[in-house]
């Protein structure tokens, strides 16, 4: 199991559409994975609730913080759900990894995702922590956080969530 290289993600992005909906994919693709952008931003407004099963999860409800005309969103220390630009379709012999951009870690702010299962597809949404006493201001459009592709030794079966094609029109 090896991570993607910049050819092979290249590939994967022209034959097999691993990503839709990108800003520019020659910024985005890089040495060792692809950068996702942000779409809009929301704060938390309510609990949420996980159990084993899943037939009692309630996903926390939010509210959007809309970009000023300025193209930009400031963000005091808190609690965020955020949701990316692109559309990526896992493939079934692979997974992926995010990590926060070090510029927003550098800025105070990190973003927290799960495993990006083979098969998935969809506009995901992520958790955005502003721990900088100051707060951060972010720019629609913004690269925020970078995926890393794993091959994996087989193929697998396809993830059947409840978030698969979560926010594709």
């Amino acid at each position: 199991m090896g991570a993607f290289s910049k050819r092979k993600l290249q590939e994967y992005v022209n034959e097999r559409g691993l990503l839709e909906g990108y800003i520019d994919l020659d910024t985005q693709i890089t040495p060792n994975g692809i950068d996702l952008t942000l779409a809009s931003v929301e704060r938390f407004t309510a609990p949420g609730a996980i159990d084993f099963s899943n037939k009692q999860r309630v996903i926390s409800g939010g509210e959007d913080m809309p970009f000023g005309t300025d193209g930009w969103v400031f963000l005091p220390r808190g609690c965020y759900r955020i949701v990316y630009n692109e559309v990526v379709t896992i493939p079934s012999d692979a997974i992926a990894i995010a990590r926060t951009r070090s510029s927003l870690l550098r800025c105070g702010a990190t973003i927290e995702t799960g495993v990006w299962d083979a098969g998935y597809r969809g506009r995901s949404s992520s958790m955005l922590s502003v721990e900088n006493e100051h707060g951060i201001s972010l720019q629609k459009d913004a690269r925020v956080l970078q995926l890393i592709f794993f091959d994996l030794d087989t193929e697998t079966e396809h993830y059947a969530g409840a978030y698969q094609n979560e926010n594709v029109d």
